[in-house]
């Protein structure tokens, strides 16, 4: 099976830092996050990747190479503009034949993929949604009840669970063929459209680990993982890239 990482992205909440590198090369202790995801890519048996760039993408390429240091083949797309959070696989129709995982550049999890995988095959999915619990806090009073009636109920400031999506996405490649060519295409548009033609969308519930390294309070938490090797005060990662 042969997983593609999305890697295209201009890093935009991750600013000003991914000005100067793009958002999967920024440094998780002494290992940029793409890195450590390589690694958990292979520990999960896969050792054939496509890496999608786009901004800053010549650093990646540099930096990971053909991936036989990591154990890995890796290949990679180059986006001539912007194709969204999932457009990128139009490029990928001759050479995804097969069920293939598609993940963000910037997540780190323990998500078992084995068991995604085999339940992908159970459902007999177009597509399977790797999903987390996640609790919003509202910073408002909120009122129960229709509009100019009784009030039913008030709740302070209440929190809200819901599942949402890792990043992480079991295909099977005949939903490449809804996915238009070199244009901007979000996986919600994608999900929106199969749903549309009744295909079998699917979440596969995660109850581990998972940080989304896009966002600035993960990316801070992600530095004080007790598995994270510090960044020597001497040595830095991208000298690697010279």
């Amino acid at each position: 099976m042969k997983a593609v990482i999305q890697c295209g992205g201009f890093g935009s909440r991750l600013m000003p830092y991914a000005m100067v590198l793009p958002k999967p090369l920024m440094p998780v202790g002494s290992q940029p996050v793409l890195e450590l995801l390589i690694g958990w890519v292979r520990r999960n048996g896969i050792s054939e990747i496509i890496i999608t760039t786009g901004y800053l993408g010549c650093l990646i390429k540099t930096f990971f190479g053909d991936g036989s240091k990591w154990g890995v083949d890796i290949t990679y797309t180059e986006e001539a503009g912007p194709l969204g959070t999932i457009g990128s696989l139009s490029l990928l129709r001759e050479v995804l034949d097969e069920p293939f995982i598609v993940l963000n550049g910037d997540i780190l999890t323990d998500l078992n993929l084995e068991r995604m995988i085999a339940f992908h095959h159970e459902m007999d999915a177009a597509v399977t949604i790797a999903t987390v619990a996640r609790q919003t806090k509202l910073d408002y009073g909120v009122l129960d009840g229709a509009p100019n009636t009784w009030i039913e109920s008030f709740r302070e400031k209440p929190s809200l669970t819901h599942s949402v999506s890792m990043g992480v996405y079991c295909l099977n490649p005949d939903v490449i063929r809804h996915v238009p060519r070199e244009m901007p295409f979000g996986f919600d548009d994608l999900v929106l459209r199969l749903l549309a033609h009744q295909a079998h969308v699917c979440s596969f519930r995660h109850d581990g680990f998972w940080l989304d390294i896009g966002r600035l309070d993960d990316f801070r938490d992600a530095q004080a993982l007790p598995w994270v090797k510090p960044l020597p005060l001497k040595e830095t990662f991208w000298i690697q890239l010279k």
